[in-house]
């Protein structure tokens, strides 16, 4: 065939009847609409992670906190009929302080249960602590007396190794205090403890920038030199926390107390010589007590304690609200 003949093959050109054709060719704006659907994917895919993550977190969470309900040791134990007459305990054991095991809501709400059941005959605070806050001393303080008065029973406290500064400031509201000889009882003083760097700083060329909206509003900073005008305001403050503690030791002891110069100064003494001083009134131990003083030989202890059942729950608990903190600081701004 020569280029003067005609061609026998359709032609592909475009006639008024007849568009061009287009096979072979993408579809205009191609690439954009691939990135769509691949983001669109890869969010539906982060979101199903993300909720399939929070659901079995979740789960854990029901599950443990079926366990907690369900019995597993919740805490307070009761090994005996509490409704036959018994002795009951609770524990004042380590720092007294918000948030420790010794502290006033734990404290507290063990007391309430204890002077709440009837067979209960006294209630004893099983007391082996160094002190702590004196906040949270004066709120145990006042819920003794406001019980005692309310339920009409007796509150002795046992002390063991050490009840001393504030766990002597919760002591002081029992009807009576039974120590071991050879336990340490008193410290009735306030503290407030603390560094101060200054000089160091000046010899190492340190400047600290400090900057505060209130002339005193940074007296306590250990890298700030301290004024004798808030060296005398911080004592005032100890002294009238203080006053507080030795009126609170007055009213409890009352005519039992054989006050001292030495009685209120902040030292401590054995269990003996804190007898001999009224600050305690006897040697005795919990069986002692619960069987010489209260006629009620068998001891329930009210004591709330944290199982591991609960342990793991806050724990979980925590791990979870972080981890949801973290999945919404770091999700996806498309949606």
């Amino acid at each position: 065939m020569n280029d003067n003949e005609p061609s026998l093959e359709p032609s592909a050109a475009a006639t008024p009847d007849r568009p061009q054709a287009t096979v072979g060719r993408e579809p205009p704006n191609w690439e954009r609409s691939a990135i769509e659907k691949w983001m669109d994917a890869t969010l539906a895919e982060q979101r199903s992670a993300r909720r399939w993550k929070y659901g079995l977190r979740t789960a854990w969470l029901v599950f443990l906190v079926a366990l907690v309900w369900l019995g597993v040791d919740r805490g307070t134990v009761h090994n005996a009929d509490i409704s036959r007459p018994h002795t009951a305990v609770v524990e004042i054991k380590g720092e007294i302080a918000s948030g420790g095991e010794a502290n006033a809501e734990v404290v507290v709400s063990s007391m309430r249960s204890a002077f709440e059941d009837e067979g209960a005959q006294a209630v004893v605070l099983l007391v082996n602590s160094p002190g702590g806050s004196p906040v949270q001393a004066g709120i145990i303080n006042d819920e003794i007396r406001r019980l005692k008065a309310l339920h009409k029973k007796p509150v002795y406290v046992v002390v063991e190794e050490t009840c001393a500064s504030a766990a002597y400031y919760i002591a002081v509201a029992a009807d009576q205090i039974f120590v071991d000889k050879a336990s340490v009882v008193g410290s009735i003083g306030v503290l407030m403890d603390g560094f101060g760097f200054t000089g160091l700083m000046d010899k190492l060329g340190v400047e600290r920038r400090l900057m505060t909206a209130g002339q005193n509003k940074g007296f306590l900073d250990p890298f700030s030199p301290q004024t004798e005008k808030q060296r005398e305001f911080a004592q005032a403050m100890l002294n009238q926390i203080h006053q507080q503690f030795i009126a609170a030791v007055k009213a409890g002891r009352g005519d039992r107390l054989k006050e001292t110069p030495e009685t209120f100064s902040g030292l401590f003494w054995t269990g003996d010589q804190a007898v001999q001083m009224g600050l305690a009134d006897q040697l005795g131990n919990l069986d002692f007590v619960a069987r010489e003083i209260v006629k009620a030989p068998e001891i329930i202890d009210y004591t709330r304690r944290e199982n591991v059942a609960e342990r793991l729950v806050k724990r979980f608990g925590a791990s979870m609200g972080e981890s949801m903190a973290q999945a919404l600081r770091t999700a996806p701004a498309l949606r």
